[in-house]
């Protein structure tokens, strides 16, 4: 690429519009969209088509943006690839993987080719190039978007076979589809240039993909020495990308080079050697850790670039003329979904009540599906701009629709846990707090913001509760065993007390005896009766010295205090009950949890244990996560019983 001052121009208006583009995504959510499909009606609108504000030219001197970003997808798809999650429901992954990339691909080709002649570009080719772009097709017609299937799981704190078998195949088969692409796109050229199917094209694939295999290989390892640096994460990202780039160099270079000296062209796909480093580093390297955390943290940013490129090179010329092939190609693709997974279900012993909605996951597609599509343009440019601009097309709708049914599908078979609207939350998160006064309506609303439910008890009648609207307070003629019951006593985590001594312990011993709650907490008045408390299990507050030990614990360690205060914006902590029964004896090393959470703590029984990576977790085991409040929900989901 050469920086003349019209390309730096270019550039530097391209990075202004990523602000805008970035700010007008958020707002597609709102109506049903995603974030995605914002980005790219946004890349349309400052295209050249319309204002013109990203020109035609922007398609090459932005090349390196394009490749750098598409390097940097692999490595996201790779990184999901985590053997360790897949295996619980291996078989029923495989065999859906299977059914769908077999069955997609094969009537998605046929179907492109059968309808050639009703596409403009496609319609005076010859047989080998209708061949060629009809296995490109098919081949885009496979991919799926593992970013969609994970926002979506999210958003419905999704768990289950169908929840996780969707996912694993999700990102099987983008793995499974770079390696077909690298294959196809060999075999494309060939069929293109009327090359006879012989042993030395076949020679020349199977020596692309070893290449690529030992160029991965060795990516690996520049990548893990980038991550066992101490440098700042900041300059680590930069790197990646950098190494990205410079692999997309590496295969224009053999490619020329070998055409050059021995008229063949060896096509080494950038792709697939990204996305094969990215699998070794995640399941076989110790800094996967710092892997995760740097795709987290760069991934919008390079998204933003992406997909608002290219929208801006979308040509809306083509597509006015190939919207209602675009409408055809994806009922084709949304039939072969249909008898792919129909069949990968059937062969996978899935029940018929799965079975009929088992396609549902798989229909959103983004950045995987586009970064083909626009290798494919970059690559022939006599067509590559009409077929990128029909198929991207068929990826939007894909885009639009998918979401929606997966949704469906998970609250169709129940694995979704979206608290409902004024709906009790059963078993955790919440609180009875025995005495009405200043403090314990500030506890109340503090942990409602939390997300917990509180009601406090007292027995006091005449009392003003006009401030108090927003807090469930219960007025009781006394407390007994009876009245316990009538308070869901059985159910409750935790049971806060802040009444007199007498009082205070004759409510811990009916929940002793009777509920076994996991947590009493009592704010104690005379110092004499801890040990009466102590024998109850109860954790005591002691009011005379609570402050000199928070002061105490602020001098000597401010930041830590403030978090575990809730003092820190967007920050908290929480405690949460290790259900599954998939993660019975699994290492805390394994766990694939958001890198903005730590775990301080595991307690176990009576045992507290500080955790490290090979502590191994057990059923029932209270595990104490620091982190933000989006990332605890999503540790909670992770933990809890599907």
């Amino acid at each position: 690429m050469e920086l003349t001052p019209e390309t730096i121009e270019i550039i530097f208006g391209f990075l202004v519009i990523m602000v805008a583009s970035d700010r007008i995504s958020h707002y597609f959510p709102k109506i049903k969209l995603p974030l995605i499909t914002g980005l790219l009606i946004t890349g349309i609108i400052t295209g050249p088509y319309i204002l013109n504000l990203i020109p035609k030219r922007a398609s090459h001197d932005l090349l390196f943006i394009n490749e750098t970003a598409l390097a940097f997808i692999a490595f996201a798809a790779g990184a999901e690839l985590y053997l360790k999650e897949l295996r619980s429901r291996f078989r029923n992954i495989v065999w859906m993987t299977f059914g769908q990339f077999v069955i997609t691909f094969v009537l998605g080709a046929f179907a492109v080719y059968f309808l050639a002649d009703l596409i403009p570009f496609m319609r005076n080719m010859g047989h080998g190039s209708k061949v060629a772009i009809s296995i490109l097709a098919a081949t885009i017609f496979v991919a799926r978007s593992p970013s969609s299937a994970i926002a979506v799981i999210n958003e419905m704190r999704a768990k289950g076979p169908f929840t996780q078998t969707s996912l694993g195949v999700t990102v099987l088969k983008d793995v499974l589809v770079i390696i077909l692409f690298a294959v196809n796109f060999s075999l494309a050229g060939a069929f293109i240039s009327d090359l006879p199917f012989d042993m030395m094209l076949f020679g020349v694939l199977v020596a692309e993909l070893l290449l690529s295999g030992f160029i991965g290989y060795s990516l690996s390892k520049a990548i893990e020495l980038i991550l066992k640096t101490r440098w700042l994460i900041q300059l680590k990202a930069i790197l990646l990308l950098v190494s990205g780039y410079c692999i997309y160099l590496l295969s224009h270079l053999i490619k020329h080079y070998t055409h050059l000296h021995f008229h063949i062209d060896v096509h080494l796909e950038p792709l697939l050697i990204c996305i094969i480093a990215s699998f070794l580093i995640t399941n076989y390297s110790k800094n996967k850790a710092e892997f995760f955390n740097i795709i987290h943290k760069t991934g919008p940013l390079v998204y933003i670039a992406f997909f608002t490129l290219t929208g801006a090179t979308m040509s809306l010329d083509i597509l006015a003329k190939v919207w209602t092939i675009a409408l055809l190609l994806f009922a084709v693709r949304l039939i072969s979904l249909i008898i792919g997974a129909f069949v990968g279900g059937t062969l996978g012993g899935d029940t018929w009540s799965i079975n009929k909605i088992s396609w549902m996951p798989y229909v959103t597609q983004a950045g995987v599906g586009i970064g083909l599509v626009t290798e494919i343009a970059n690559q022939f440019p006599d067509w590559g701009n009409e077929f990128a601009t029909l198929l991207i097309s068929v990826i939007v709708l894909n885009q639009i629709v998918g979401p929606p049914l997966f949704k469906w599908a998970i609250v169709h078979l129940k694995e979704d846990h979206v608290k409902a609207s004024g709906q009790h939350y059963e078993g955790v998160r919440d609180a009875i707090i025995f005495g009405l006064e200043g403090k314990s309506v500030a506890l109340a609303r503090l942990l409602k913001k939390n997300g917990w439910e509180a009601k406090i008890v007292t027995t006091i009648s005449n009392l003003d509760l006009a401030n108090t609207s927003d807090v469930d307070i219960r007025i009781v003629p006394a407390i007994t065993k009876e009245v316990m019951d009538e308070l869901e006593a059985d159910e409750t985590e935790v049971i806060v007390t802040m009444l007199s001594d007498k009082e205070n312990y004759r409510i811990c011993e009916l929940a002793y005896e009777h509920y076994g709650t996991k947590d009493l907490i009592v704010r104690i008045n005379d110092r004499k009766n801890l040990d009466h408390f102590h024998k109850l299990g109860a954790r005591i507050v002691d009011p005379s010295t609570a402050i000199v030990s928070l002061m105490d614990q602020f001098v000597r360690s401010p930041t830590t205090t403030s978090l575990l205060l809730g003092m820190e914006e967007g920050q908290g902590t929480a405690e949460i009950e290790v259900s599954d029964p998939q993660l019975h004896g699994a290492f805390l090393r394994d766990l694939r949890l958001p890198p903005d959470t730590i775990i301080l703590s595991i307690r176990r029984g009576n045992q507290i244990i500080v955790s490290h990576g090979y502590t191994r977790l057990r059923l029932q085991d209270l595990v104490n996560v620091v982190g933000s409040m989006e990332s605890l929900e999503i540790v909670r989901l992770r933990f809890e019983k599907g």
